[in-house]
């Protein structure tokens, strides 16, 4: 979420920013700063009242004190109107604070400078391209059709026991998606990041905190008997984990991971883009989330981004890194870079991770703070990673690893798996 004071005081700018991520409502900036205006008004006029409330309490005090008792009901009458003046400056307040938030959640997070405007994906920058694309046999099969050959993915009956987007892995093909999670896992600890267990169920306050709600809520799974969501990844639970906290600076950077099945509702169009693993409901990740520095967040999103790109190299996968446009951007990102793997099958390219900075968007709507060496709390900076997640990583390695005889394993992934091919 914006800061009003930021709105108020950098309007062009904000305005500039927008619309390089083509805001339909520039509008909303000028509502903001009236209502902003007429809420510091209010507060003035709230203040000064209550301050005469206040001094002519103390004078009626003192004077009833002093046996004055005539002179004390004098003031009393004359600042009889206080009370209510009082009452009716606070509820206007709350009504044009409320109204204020209303409308600045509606506004996206400013792209950093370097961001680019653009509509769609085709607009993204590619930043690099690493490796080659894989040589696949002449007969090359989709994952999907690779999964119903070797019988270690199930589509259909994951249709029987839920829906489409839900599928049931079977075999070795289960014990590659537990390979992949501990193969996750290790590295991120192994680069400093603590390992948490977290819920995957979240209240609204978490939702919102992290700005999945009020933008995101159709496309999230939702208990409606006890107001709960299902989390569309973990960086939701994780982040929440430092709502209304105060940090000591020394403990910056905060660093954890995180593995839980992601649950997303969207059911988007159809077509082989979207067929087997390459779209689901329910999917495995683990994440990375850091707190940091506000002066460090866009060196730490270049660390974030090489730490991925060291996973997928050591996976032997051929990926490019691409800047996000304004258009193609999360509500929430100030910037974000989209790691996409060749599919040598399918002859596409599949995002497997998005890293990003939201500098203070999150961390003002979750009030995380931190406090320096001068004892003043400022807002964190705060950036989240997939680390990765798992449906198009299985259905690159079961594409680009297939062979006449059967689908490789990947070196790095033998210790975890416990077999070097499904055959």
């Amino acid at each position: 979420m914006l800061q009003v004071n930021y709105i108020r005081e950098n309007r062009e700018k904000v305005l500039e920013r927008l619309s390089v991520r083509n805001f339909k409502q520039p509008e909303l900036v000028d509502e903001i700063i009236k209502i902003d205006e007429e809420r510091r008004s209010t507060q003035t006029s709230l203040d000064s009242i209550s301050a005469e409330a206040n001094a002519a309490a103390k004078q009626i005090g003192d004077l009833m004190r002093a046996g004055k008792k005539e002179e004390a009901e004098a003031i009393k009458a004359q600042t009889a109107s206080h009370k209510e003046n009082i009452k009716n400056l606070g509820d206007k307040l709350n009504e044009l604070e409320t109204a204020q938030h209303n409308l600045i959640v509606q506004l996206p997070n400013l792209p950093y400078h370097l961001v680019k405007q653009g509509s769609t994906a085709e607009d993204n920058e590619i930043v690099l391209t690493h490796g080659e694309p894989a040589k696949l046999p002449s007969k090359a099969l989709p994952h999907w059709e690779l999964a119903a050959k070797y019988d270690i993915i199930d589509f259909e009956l994951g249709v029987k026991i839920t829906g489409a987007g839900f599928p049931v892995y079977k075999g070795k093909g289960a014990r590659l998606q537990r390979a992949l999670i501990n193969f996750f896992l290790d590295h991120a600890t192994a680069a400093g990041y603590k390992e948490m267990q977290v819920p995957h169920l979240v209240n609204a306050a978490s939702g919102f905190g992290t700005g999945q709600l009020p933008d995101k809520e159709g496309q999230m799974y939702h208990s409606t008997v006890d107001d709960l969501y299902l989390i569309p990844t973990a960086e939701v639970p994780v982040t929440n984990l430092y709502r209304d906290v105060i940090i000591k600076e020394e403990d910056l950077p905060i660093k954890n991971t995180a593995y839980t099945p992601c649950f997303r509702r969207e059911a988007g169009s159809y077509g082989a883009h979207v067929r087997g693993l390459n779209r689901l409901h329910q999917f495995d990740k683990v994440e990375v989330v850091q707190i940091t520095h506000p002066d460090q967040s866009y060196e730490t999103l270049e660390d974030m981004s090489q730490y991925v790109q060291s996973l997928l190299q050591e996976l032997g996968l051929h990926y490019r890194v691409l800047r996000l446009c304004g258009g193609d951007m999360g509500f929430t990102s100030a910037m974000t870079y989209d790691m996409e793997v060749w599919s040598a099958a399918q002859e596409r390219w599949l995002e497997v991770s998005s890293v990003s900075n939201f500098e203070t968007y999150q961390t003002n709507r979750l009030k995380l703070r931190f406090k320096g060496k001068e004892g003043k709390a400022q807002l964190a900076h705060s950036l989240n990673g997939s680390a990765l997640a798992l449906p198009r990583i299985v259905a690159s390695i079961l594409e680009n690893y297939q062979t006449e005889s059967g689908i490789k394993i990947p070196e790095a992934l033998v210790k975890y798996t416990g077999f070097d091919m499904i055959d």
